[in-house]
């Protein structure tokens, strides 16, 4: 976590952008199949395991990662020091009073300095160049992303020279969680790597295909992977 924020704050100081991705085990699932899903990741100038599995799995694999570094927590600690650093944040993404509740909380938390600007995340195809733009004209340098995979990634991969922003990041159900919508896992279920379990409780219908045939369809590549097959 500490060399993730280290080098975005390099980024934009330097106003070098710089494009971020975090991977689970449901995304490494999907890169084998979507082309575009698994450009858009690999093009990315930093990766983060988001997901304890992938943990597990690099280390399974001889190729330890140090730790995981979970999205929700990534933002958190990235609006705190754009209040301390001067920066200033756009929110995109989620339903309406969802995002404008996320930035009456962090601008009450910290100030409404930090706020670029924020836009939902429900809009027509044709929209999104006008999107780009007026993310890319908030003078914002750190803008997070709250839309579903892989179109919060496919978006981000192509229109990054538009946006212009020294750091972007799809942060998923994040915006939910700081809400109040959503609720997130105890500490001790995130520290065995059973945050997914919570979540899937929570909403069982959305998430049991997600979480339950994913899971199985990642281990069964890691173990192939393991294998050499």
């Amino acid at each position: 976590m500490g060399e993730t924020i280290d080098k975005i704050d390099h980024a934009i100081e330097s106003n070098t952008p710089i494009q971020h991705v975090v991977v689970n085990a449901g995304k490494m699932v999907a890169m084998q199949s979507d082309m575009q899903l698994y450009k858009s990741v690999v093009e990315s100038d930093l990766i983060n395991a988001d997901g304890q599995a992938v943990v597990w799995a690099s280390r399974f694999l001889g190729q330890p990662l140090p730790e995981r570094v979970a999205g929700i927590d990534l933002m958190e600690s990235l609006v705190a020091l754009a209040y301390n650093k001067g920066y200033k944040c756009f929110f995109f993404g989620a339903k309406e009073e969802v995002v404008s509740k996320v930035v009456d909380i962090y601008s009450e938390k910290y100030s409404s300095d930090i706020i670029a600007g924020y836009r939902n995340g429900y809009y027509a195809s044709e929209e999104e160049d006008q999107i780009a733009r007026q993310i890319g004209e908030s003078e914002a340098h750190l803008l997070f992303i709250a839309i579903t995979s892989p179109k919060k990634e496919i978006f981000m991969n192509k229109y990054k020279d538009i946006i212009n922003i020294p750091f972007v990041m799809g942060v998923g159900g994040s915006f939910d969680v700081v809400s109040g919508k959503a609720k997130r896992a105890p500490i001790w279920m995130q520290q065995i790597g059973m945050e997914w379990f919570y979540r899937l409780i929570q909403e069982p219908k959305r998430m049991w295909k997600r979480y339950l045939v994913g899971n199985s369809k990642f281990i069964s590549l890691v173990i192939r992977e393991k294998l050499g097959f």
